[in-house]
């Protein structure tokens, strides 16, 4: 048994797989959480997607233009509320400077490396105990010829770095997922995706943990990091103190404030997102899938149809944007024809915040300055999907071992 004591910010899928690869390297790891034990955090209440088809970082061309049009539109997949707020500016800019084509090509094999990676570890978790995994691909559903044509551009790019990725009219989308009845021009499918129910994933993941020997602190809210020597010695918050030997901060959105206060200054912002969950739809497809132009996920898990969408990047609120909402809700019948938007008007709205890098590239490795303290936040819309991966990557930087493949890019003093 390894002597070496892990402490783990966050419980989310980021925490709970690097808690369960660093006790399979031996370590004797605690994981601290700020909210309770079985609480909803942003690991709960996702799309529960894993997906390879997203190799295009956030940070692209086009993305400014479109974001500024959606800014005029309250209910846009995207927004940005406007405030006085130096850490958001700097966001800005460096969103601004990302957005080009030279960042997509030089981003787009390390995405792709680290969701097939994701999705193989996936596969091997499920064999240990299942979850719900559903390794039946994903549709990109396009409701306009000019969107088929966007998405078969993107279809492309993805075979050239071989993936797989099929172009499919309007006739052969149907016949792909039978169950549900579809007003789209075509869809591009991705069969190397896949889905899951998410909060079956994390409790999958703590009762893995708490096996194993892990502990999960609930209700621990750590505000000071304690440096001494080059090393950080513990860290600190409400009254309580943990001493360790190795430190890892993957509290999603909330990290940078903490990283912060040692010198760490991570350019994150939270991206809020919403989703709807219908227990019993009027038709439940086999696939899960993307409104290519409304920007909505949809996710059969069970019985119930998860709808989830939006980016809004507004600080640290978790309250709820009708308007966002009803962005979502509106889109459905103009999909999913059998479908009315009253079927989703007394589902209660969820809410969550992903931590958003401005290049649309995680934060993972270790801090410059300090030799023992390790970043793992910034995955954005694909916390679950890269959750696996990331946490194999902690406990091989953890134990000194090279990565799979090399991860500089992902540097969490890049910028």
């Amino acid at each position: 048994m390894n002597a070496q004591r892990v402490m783990i910010v966050g419980g989310g899928v980021i925490g709970l797989c690097s808690a369960y690869y660093a006790l399979k390297r031996g370590y004797s790891v605690t994981i601290l959480d700020r909210g309770e034990i079985g609480a909803d955090n942003c690991s709960m209440g996702n799309a529960g997607m894993i997906v390879p088809s997203h190799f295009i970082p956030l940070a692209a061309p086009g993305m400014l233009a479109k974001g500024l049009r959606w800014m005029m539109n309250p209910e846009s997949p995207f927004f940005v509320r406007p405030r006085l707020d130096l850490d958001l500016m700097r966001w800005g800019w460096l969103f601004y400077r990302n957005a080009t084509s030279r960042h997509v090509a030089a981003s787009r094999e390390l995405l792709r490396d680290l969701n097939l990676e994701s999705r193989r570890l996936f596969g091997e978790l499920a064999a240990e105990e299942g979850f719900g995994l559903v390794q039946g691909g994903l549709l990109m559903l396009c409701k306009t010829t000019k969107g088929l044509e966007e998405e078969a551009e993107v279809a492309e790019s993805a075979r050239q770095i071989g993936l797989e990725a099929q172009v499919l009219d309007a006739a052969a989308t149907a016949r792909l997922d039978p169950a549900v009845t579809m007003d789209v021009a075509g869809a591009v499918y991705f069969p190397q995706d896949c889905h899951l129910d998410p909060a079956e994933f994390v409790h999958s993941m703590r009762r893995r943990v708490m096996e194993m020997g892990g502990k999960i602190e609930s209700c621990i809210n750590i505000d000071m990091i304690e440096v001494r020597n080059g090393r950080v010695s513990a860290i600190s918050g409400g009254g309580h103190r943990f001493e360790g030997d190795k430190f890892v901060i993957a509290g999603g959105s909330w990290s940078a404030k903490l990283l912060q206060t040692v010198g760490l200054k991570l350019p994150l912002q939270a991206g809020k997102g919403y989703s709807l969950t219908l227990p019993a739809p009027p038709e439940l497809p086999r696939l899960c899938s993307i409104f290519a132009e409304a920007k909505v996920a949809i996710t059969p898990m069970g019985g119930s149809l998860r709808f989830g969408g939006t980016m809004e990047v507004g600080g640290l609120d978790l309250s709820i944007n009708p308007a966002r909402v009803h962005g979502i809700v509106k889109s459905v019948p103009s999909y999913f024809p059998k479908f009315a938007a009253t079927d989703l008007s007394n589902i209660k709205p969820w809410a969550g915040l992903r931590p958003v890098s401005p290049d649309g590239i995680p934060y993972l490795g270790m801090a410059a300055n300090l030799s023992n303290l390790i970043a793992a936040t910034g995955h954005a819309m694909m916390g679950l999907s890269l959750a696996p991966v990331s946490g194999r990557l902690v406990a091989d930087l953890l134990a000194g071992d090279t990565p799979f493949r090399p991860i500089d890019a992902m540097a969490p003093g890049r910028f």
